[in-house]
């Protein structure tokens, strides 16, 4: 072994996959492939944007991988953990010298613009917000309109342990229950009174094509959130999350004043029942999430264009920071899309629908009834719920509330892979959902397949996804 590397177990293949932990083995050696580490941006003193290298790091062909039997270990520059945590959290953006010059004038910007903000109304909120996202399609990096930059990467790893391994075909937990090819959940984040008050007919929309979406309210200034209200939304299937905790902007200011906020929120998370949690237009520091104590969090976006605060996670299926279980938002807001991009057509949900569902990914939405007050955004959202319910009708994706995701990916992470002889089996609580699946390799492409059972009548998902 090279001087200065290190053995290690990469968890972050392991849990991902959910696979034998001797596929997780990689040996560590700073000295190789150096353009890997100088250039995805892990290098503090690079200067140059990591997109393009971080993107062609997960899409080149495993070259150099050892010859089949030479070895048991694969032997990287870094760690996938942690280039993987470097990604969804997002450091990418903040270490780069433009950026980090972009979030201070943007800070000042924001904190401007929420002084005035509750005099001004969409048609002239939106007008300003477009003027301060205006670039956003050029953006290399993230990939717009979805970006799986750390999946991608995550199975280049495990292309190459196999290499190393000598095998062509691993077992591992399949990603969803029951076999299911993807996952979908529907969030409403209310954001004014009159949103409270439409929260009943967007409840109507959401029954109509068998969808149970869960609610955030604003605990503290926007409005008053009854008992009342909380108890209807339970009573008809619904979710109730808690919705930051004023909605002013400044949650992640400062962390003295964040502490005393998490202290709230938290308070309001038990108040509320709720187990989640997203805040205000999707701010973020996820270094200070162990101040919160709910289950799971939906703020992360999968990519940033069309936020205040750039970046993305480049994820499409739920991790987690520390104890809490993130639940990225993978789509467009309903916002961005009818008063950013003024689009009232479905080709950007769709587009990103297909992307998410044909790679196994979560499908996840925020759409606001306080924007669903006019007649083509309410059609926009019929049609959407539609579409939905089509891909429903397929069987191929699961549709759940958000807490029943939250419970799936924790006992998905506490389950193991158990071989009886003949087959491998599941075990752990929630196994009788679980479902062995298999990675293949030929010519160092990766494909899926799930092992029969009862549970997996419906389509095989086979996709091959590298080259």
């Amino acid at each position: 072994m090279p001087s200065g590397a290190n053995n290690i177990i990469d968890h972050e293949v392991v849990g991902y996959y959910r696979c034998p932990e001797i596929y997780g083995a990689c040996t560590v050696d700073p000295s190789a492939h150096p353009d890997i580490r100088n250039l995805s941006g892990i290098s503090r003193r690079s200067e140059q944007h990591p997109s393009h290298h971080i993107t062609s790091l997960a899409e080149r062909p495993t070259e150099g991988a050892p010859r089949p039997g030479t070895s048991t270990s694969t032997s990287l520059p870094i760690s996938s953990s942690e280039l993987v945590r470097h990604l969804r959290s997002e450091k990418y953006v903040s270490n780069h010298s433009a950026n980090r010059w972009r979030a201070t004038r943007d800070a000042l910007q924001r904190h401007a613009y929420y002084a005035v903000r509750p005099l001004l109304g969409v048609s002239v909120r939106k007008h300003l917000q477009r003027r301060a996202l205006r670039g956003w399609d050029q953006i290399p990096f993230p990939r717009w309109p979805v970006d799986r930059t750390v999946d991608s990467l995550l199975e280049q790893f495990l292309v190459l342990s196999m290499q190393a391994h000598g095998v062509d075909r691993i077992p591992f937990i399949w990603f969803w229950p029951d076999g299911h090819q993807s996952c979908c959940i529907v969030t409403h984040d209310v954001e004014e009174a009159a949103g409270v008050n439409a929260c009943e007919g967007v409840m109507d929309l959401d029954s109509r094509v068998g969808i149970n979406a869960s609610f955030q309210f604003v605990p503290e200034g926007r409005y008053q959130v009854s008992g009342q209200v909380l108890d209807r939304v339970r009573s008809r299937g619904f979710e109730v999350n808690v919705h930051d905790l004023n909605h002013d902007g400044k949650l992640y200011n400062n962390r003295e004043e964040f502490l005393r906020r998490a202290e709230k929120i938290n308070r309001y998370v038990r108040e509320y029942d709720a187990t989640g949690f997203r805040s205000a237009v999707l701010y973020r520091n996820v270094s200070w999430y162990d101040a919160f104590r709910f289950s799971y969090d939906m703020s992360v976006p999968n990519v940033a264009h069309l936020d205040p605060q750039r970046g993305g996670c480049c994820t499409i299926t739920p991790y987690f920071i520390g104890d809490i279980v993130e639940l990225p938002l993978t789509t467009i807001q309903d916002y961005s899309l009818f008063h950013i991009l003024n689009d009232y057509s479905l080709d950007v949900w769709k587009t990103q629908a297909d992307f998410i569902t044909q790679n196994h990914g979560l499908l996840s939405f925020n759409v606001h009834p306080d924007y669903l007050a006019t007649a083509p955004a309410r059609s926009t959202y019929t049609a959407l719920l539609d579409h939905l319910a089509s891909l429903r009708a397929e069987g191929r994706t699961y549709f759940s509330r958000p807490d029943e995701v939250d419970r799936w990916w924790r006992a998905r992470g506490q389950m193991s892979l158990v071989y009886n002889r003949t087959q491998w089996r599941i075990e752990g609580p929630g196994s009788e959902r679980a479902v062995v699946a298999y990675a293949h390799l030929d010519n160092n492409r990766l494909s899926y397949s799930l092992q029969p059972s009862a549970k997996t009548a419906g389509p095989q998902p086979t996709r091959a996804i590298c080259r």
